[in-house]
């Protein structure tokens, strides 16, 4: 077998397994955090209704985006997190749009 091949029915090595299973603990934590972020969108898009403010502000998302993009740690890039928080908003806002007519249903 050559190094870097993968054969069926081989064990991966142990530092391979490590490295794995710190890749899975790090997805739940950032599943966790995800669903913590969603929890505070929920609460503010609530507090919008509740006060009649426009729910969509998008000087508000552009600053967030730019901030954050600005703020990429190696080796991470800009555009890439601009991407990764373009998805998290837009997936924000399908969880709170399903949200809301959840409520209006009822």
């Amino acid at each position: 077998m050559r190094s870097g091949v993968t054969v069926r029915g081989v064990k991966p090595a142990p530092e391979l397994e490590a490295l794995r299973r710190s890749i899975d603990d790090l997805d739940g934590r950032i599943l966790q955090l995800v669903a913590e972020r969603v929890k505070v969108v929920l609460a503010v898009g609530q507090f919008k209704r509740e006060n009649n403010l426009p729910v969509y502000d998008p000087e508000r998302e552009r600053k967030m985006l730019d901030r954050l993009c600005g703020q990429a740690p190696e080796p991470l890039d800009g555009d890439t997190v601009r991407r990764i928080f373009e998805r998290l908003i837009d997936e924000s806002r399908r969880i709170e749009q399903h949200s809301l007519n959840a409520e209006r249903s009822v």
